[in-house]
């Protein structure tokens, strides 16, 4: 290098830090370089979660607030017989164009070009198939409700997970509600009881609260903690209620709605108040636990929690086959 270009480049560098210096300490600007981006690859454009992480983290690409991951690369398939579903996909990956998104041709493509895994696929059929190529890559890949359609899918995913030795973990974004977290800490004291609820539309693709229940039955698995041996489900056509017995006594109530407003929450019954969970908090704490795994590799919700979540509704089910019946919760040793 010359002198002269060595001084222009001097000059250019100090122009750039003046100005920052200028704009005073309340304004910082962190650049990573581009070895130090985090490539995140995206399977699935048929949800609307996907394009909402995507917004927040390619939004936040050049700052520190997701530690410079962001979504370099999706694939967009993705459901191909749920039309509410496959209905979006073309819209979607327009969207994530416009975000800077390359869209690859195929989900092997799509590990060779990336360093992280979110798989947002809304079709929990397809989640085993696409799972075991993110688990033989040894990707770290947190997995979209639901984990998958079925209850022996959902076993098997987790077993695949733990035979490739390959981090993994699933959650709904209502887990990270606050106040949700709050009672999880005892900060209101023991939890006595609780109930959840949330829309709980139906496809006849999944076992029935997999599709969409998921949300209502994480957040009273977030509240209640683990440890369900029975439920017993009532059910009509607008309405699923789903009361469970921890194996302390207590007891956890879910309910699921198909009319009226689409909304999240719950009240709890705890040792110094009663609780109302009425305040959703948006996809941005979730996705900041995401980042988390990401880094540490140490998933935020242990499996042995998330497959009783999926036993529970798996029960619910059943119990609602035979009319209400008490059924006792799978046991599931991996």
């Amino acid at each position: 290098m010359s002198t002269k270009t060595g001084r222009r480049n001097f000059i250019k560098t100090a122009g750039v830090a003046g100005l920052y210096a200028a704009l005073g300490p309340g304004f910082t600007r962190i650049v990573p370089s581009q070895a130090a981006l985090r490539r995140v690859g995206i399977i699935g454009l048929d949800t609307s979660h996907s394009v909402e992480f995507i917004k927040s983290l390619n939004k936040a690409k050049d700052t520190a607030t997701y530690n410079s991951y962001y979504v370099s690369i999706a694939y967009p398939y993705g459901s191909k017989k749920i039309k509410s579903s496959y209905s979006r996909i073309d819209q979607f990956t327009q969207m994530a164009k416009e975000n800077g998104v390359t869209i690859a041709g195929s989900i092997d493509e799509l590990l060779n070009n990336c360093d992280v895994v979110l798989l947002e696929t809304n079709d929990g059929n397809l989640h085993l198939e696409q799972a075991t190529k993110v688990f033989k890559s040894g990707k770290k890949v947190f997995i979209d409700k639901p984990v998958a359609a079925q209850m022996k899918d959902v076993i098997s995913i987790y077993q695949l997970a733990k035979k490739y030795n390959t981090p993994m973990f699933s959650a709904s974004s209502l887990r990270y509600i606050e106040k949700a977290q709050q009672v999880r800490a005892h900060s209101y004291g023991a939890v006595l009881g609780a109930c959840a609820f949330s829309p709980a539309t139906i496809d006849a693709s999944h076992t029935d609260l997999f599709w969409y229940g998921i949300h209502g039955v994480e957040l009273l698995y977030t509240i209640m903690g683990t440890g369900c041996v029975s439920v017993q489900q009532t059910s009509t056509a607008d309405t699923d209620v789903v009361v469970g017995t921890w194996d302390d006594g207590r007891i956890g109530v879910f309910r699921g709605t198909r009319n009226g407003k689409h909304d999240y929450g719950g009240i709890v019954h705890a040792e110094k108040a009663t609780v109302y969970i009425d305040k959703y908090d948006g996809y941005d704490p979730l996705l900041k636990e995401i980042i988390k795994f990401f880094e540490t590799g140490i998933a935020p919700v242990a499996a042995a929690e998330t497959l009783e979540i999926y036993a529970f509704m798996d029960a619910a089910a059943k119990s609602k086959m035979n009319k209400g019946q008490r059924v006792t919760l799978q046991k599931i040793v991996l």
